[in-house]
């Protein structure tokens, strides 16, 4: 049985030229950027709001240019949780020369859907990342049809179940909500497995390869709820160990089956994007012996970064073993197999 790679077809999508999902080590998992989030220094005032529009700018072209070199896609969360605030942070973000999609971070519903709402009358649809549908939603039917009537295209949903906090119960959640969502026929759905701690974050990494190898549906989580959440790491030995553990984590879940993530305030972009590009390096290489192809992208962090040893591994196809040869020609066969024929 192969850790890397799922029998299952992977569903990849493309929001606004960033694309997510696929098998291990196939892409970059995307990052997601938090900006204006409770206690970032940019911050002057929430009622009015009133931020530091120069240094805003900065991170968004710094967050832009990391991206660009690391091989590493993402898109940007504009945490706002009242409607005065959606609106300044969005028109400002839009104001900035960039590419990047975005999304609106809002902790209820009514606000979550105040965002679709306004970014359907600016006629941002398409570079829109809703965000999202919860599990703890009362009207999910309800949420789904205003979503469709605003033309919302790209949308998140969290699962939970409160009885049952195992992959099992998430995975269970997960169903009963697609059941409702996917007739609507959204352009993408990305699933987030819910991180509500370190510890536990485990179970949410376990939770990713089940929605890949059940559903093929792209899995992720926010792995910051996870770092910035053991304050202790940053109390007890300083800020170089709490980057760590913060970059580790980040690279860890790179690995263990995440097509997505959310890595928290944009202070981290650099040790985050490296972290996470040389752990996709890695996966990539890992999904290779165990018979994948290597991946075909030439801005793929492995072949952006380390041409030389992406053509040293090519020679070395002759010397694999006969196990991984015979585990390439399964997964080939397989893969013609499971591609429909054209009438």
């Amino acid at each position: 049985m192969a850790l890397f790679h799922f029998d299952r077809e992977q569903k990849v999508y493309d929001i606004h030229g960033m694309q997510v999902g696929g098998q291990p080590g196939e892409r970059p998992p995307l990052l997601i950027a938090n900006m204006f989030q409770t206690k970032d220094k940019l911050v002057e005032s929430r009622k009015p709001v009133r931020f530091d529009k120069v240094k805003a700018a900065d991170r968004i072209k710094e967050l832009e240019e990391i991206s660009y070199a690391t091989g590493v896609p993402t898109l940007v969360g504009l945490v706002a949780p009242t409607a005065d605030e959606m609106k300044a942070y969005t028109e400002f973000f839009l104001s900035v020369p960039n590419n990047l999609p975005f999304g609106i971070d809002s902790w209820t519903e009514k606000s979550r859907r105040e965002a679709a709402q306004y970014v359907a009358a600016l006629g941002m649809q398409e570079r829109f990342n809703y965000n999202s549908i919860t599990a703890w939603d009362p009207d999910i039917a309800d949420q789904v049809a205003m979503l469709k009537e605003c033309g919302i295209q790209h949308i998140i949903l969290q699962p939970f179940d409160m009885e049952d906090k195992h992959a099992s119960g998430r995975m269970k959640s997960l169903k009963d909500m697609l059941a409702v969502v996917e007739p609507a026929g959204f352009h993408s759905i990305l699933i987030d497995t819910t991180t509500m701690n370190l510890p536990t974050h485990g179970i949410c990494l376990l939770t990713n390869r089940m929605v890949k190898e059940e559903l093929g549906y792209p899995a992720g989580n926010a792995p910051a709820n996870a770092s910035y959440m053991w304050r202790a790491a940053l109390d007890k030995w300083g800020a170089e160990a709490f980057k760590g553990m913060d970059a580790g984590l980040h690279a860890l879940s790179a690995v263990m089956w995440q097509d997505w993530m959310v890595f928290g305030p944009m202070s981290g972009t650099r040790r985050i994007f490296t972290a996470v590009a040389a752990a996709t390096a890695i996966l990539a290489t890992m999904a290779w012996e165990e018979g994948s192809d290597l991946p075909d992208d030439p801005r793929h962090p492995l072949n952006l970064h380390f041409p030389q040893e992406v053509e040293m591994m090519k020679g070395m196809v002759e010397g694999k073993s006969d196990r991984i040869y015979k585990r390439q020609k399964e997964l080939k066969e397989k893969q013609q197999a499971a591609t429909p024929v054209a009438n």
